[in-house]
């Protein structure tokens, strides 16, 4: 995977400086109102990239965050359930010896 990684990486590189060679002239970017930026087109090829990949690392980093959270809710839940399990069974488990004690002692009726 990680060679997979390598070569993409390297082609993005290779493309982004075989863009940049020939890209050299000056473009306006014109951000909000009268706010503009003058530079290569090169370079604001690089830096919108460089945006999008950040701003993509934080989007990763955000949606692993939730996977926790939902993960570790989820194993609230399970050990919340296995409690309540245990519980029961420890439930059951003595009623069946009030039953079974029950069937161990002479009935009312058979004094009679």
């Amino acid at each position: 995977m990680r060679q997979v990684n390598f070569v993409v990486i390297f082609v993005i590189s290779l493309a982004l400086v075989l863009f940049g060679l020939e890209n050299t002239e000056t473009a306006t970017i014109h951000i909000y109102g009268d706010v503009q930026l003058s530079a290569p087109l090169c370079v604001e090829l690089i830096l919108a990239a460089g945006i999008g990949a950040v701003l993509a690392w934080v989007f990763s980093v955000w949606t692993g965050l939730q996977r926790k959270v939902q993960a570790q809710a989820a194993d609230e839940k399970v050990q919340a359930q296995e409690i309540e399990i245990q519980e029961l069974r420890q439930d059951v488990a003595r009623y069946k010896a009030e039953v079974e004690q029950q069937k161990l002692l002479p009935s009312a009726s058979s004094n009679s």
